[in-house]
């Protein structure tokens, strides 16, 4: 019987060492290689308006949030009310990156369901998102006015990313 309890323990106390481990671990806020580096330069078309062309300096000297979406992407639907929120709050520009969708879907979910944006880029093949290191949409990136990319979110946004984490970094960077 001694026999078994050894290894049980320490079975027992590796299992529980791992189960801390993952849940410390925020998956909304695992690090992008891309935080503290420039946002990669791009030339896209607005999804609304395909002869517009536009790029990242358009948005240079303001702080400015970009929220990569998609018409197919059923975790949008569950952030879109909180990023409407965030609009007509007027706290910050928002920029929507619609990723590896086609134009008259994206135009039409953004018709049903209100549009939150500035203005929304059109990334059809995605090789901008990959530039920008989008594993799967929503995912927003946070960026400076000098364009530097400052925070990385996963995942949908909630009401709490905005509290505690997005108007407190704003607040930040709007400073400097």
């Amino acid at each position: 019987m001694k026999r078994f309890l050894l290894p049980l323990a320490l079975f027992l106390a590796l299992a529980s060492t791992l189960a801390l481990g993952l849940k410390r671990v925020d998956p909304q806020a695992l690090p992008s290689p891309l935080v503290g580096k420039p946002v990669p330069a791009f030339n896209l078309t607005q999804l609304d308006a395909p002869q517009t062309r536009i790029t990242p300096t358009r948005f240079k000297g303001q702080v400015w949030v970009l929220n990569a979406w998609a018409s197919w992407c059923v975790s949008c639907r569950k952030e879109h009310p909180v990023l409407l929120d965030l609009a007509r709050k007027g706290v910050v520009p928002l920029v929507g990156f619609n990723y590896q969708d086609q134009r008259e879907p994206g135009n039409q979910w953004l018709q049903k369901h209100g549009n939150p944006y500035q203005l929304t880029v059109f990334d059809e093949d995605g090789r901008v998102g990959m530039d920008l290191g989008i594993i799967g949409v929503p995912e927003t990136f946070v960026i400076d006015k000098q364009g530097v990319i400052r925070h990385k979110h996963a995942g949908p946004v909630t009401p709490e990313w905005v509290q505690q984490t997005l108007l407190p970094l704003l607040k930040e960077l709007q400073r400097g």
